[in-house]
């Protein structure tokens, strides 16, 4: 619930902030219209960044990869037993 409310104070925050920005003329008219917009394609694009980044850093992890080929067998060996036909080894 916290992580909800720090969200609607940022999304709050962040829309007096586009209002205010409209109702004063510091920036042209033609660009203020434009913020939200580049604030979505941002935020896409730190998603995106994001992701990639957490892919390259994916930990590797030899000693589970062993252990599931191990469950892998005994699952395709109870299974035959069961008279499931599992594909080839």
């Amino acid at each position: 619930m916290k992580h909800i409310i720090k969200i609607m104070a940022l999304l709050v925050a962040l829309s007096a902030f586009w209002i205010s920005l409209l109702q004063t003329s510091v920036l042209p008219e033609s660009y203020t219209w434009l913020l939200p917009l580049y604030f979505v394609v941002s935020l896409g694009s730190y998603g995106l960044l994001m992701v990639g980044v957490g892919l390259m850093r994916f930990p590797t992890c030899p000693q589970e990869a062993f252990l599931l080929q191990e469950d892998i067998v005994e699952a395709k060996g109870f299974l035959k037993g069961k008279g499931v036909d599992v594909g080839s080894d």
